[in-house]
């Protein structure tokens, strides 16, 4: 009987920005890269960059926010996230999530860019196709909420929450 290891094997799964889009698919880097490229230009001060549930996320770093994810304190504040998905690229935004006036106006613009209904659920929006995913109205998304405006939001809602009295 041949004995099993006990070493760990080592992680697959990238640990940078960088190394997530190198791991990618020839057909998936060009528009991850895009994605990444117009968000990071228009990232409000504050928000950072990391690897995040396994997709490129933009977070409130502990250093801003030492609360941390109410769900895991440990982990920075989640605001967005990339991600190449086996069927479809995805935005996630928690700002479209717990603010409907900026929902409506995203999903307006997106209405702007394609003939067919937008796929969003309420902090996701997906795309089937990479030449679809409206890279400067994600450009445009990113720079309507700043750092202070997120946590004031996670804030609000999370007390309204926690008092049962969600907004």
């Amino acid at each position: 009987m041949k004995a099993k290891s006990t070493t760990p094997k080592p992680s697959s799964k990238p640990t940078t920005p960088d190394a997530y889009i190198a791991s990618l698919p020839t057909d998936r880097k060009e528009i991850m890269t895009a994605l990444r490229a117009v968000i990071v230009r228009n990232l409000p001060t504050g928000f950072e960059e990391c690897m995040s549930y396994g997709m490129i996320g933009y977070v409130v770093p502990h250093a801003i926010f030492p609360a941390g994810y109410h769900c895991d304190p440990t982990l920075p504040l989640p605001f967005m996230g990339i991600a190449s998905q086996k069927s479809h690229i995805a935005l996630y935004h928690m700002g479209i999530y717990m603010e409907p006036a900026l929902f409506n106006w995203f999903a307006g613009e997106l209405q702007k860019t394609t003939t067919k209904k937008p796929d969003m659920g309420k902090s996701c929006t997906r795309w089937k196709k990479p030449q679809d995913v409206p890279v400067a109205v994600v450009g445009q998304l990113v720079k309507k909420m700043t750092v202070k405006q997120w946590i004031a939001l996670y804030q609000a809602q999370l007390d309204g929450s926690l008092a049962g009295t969600r907004k």
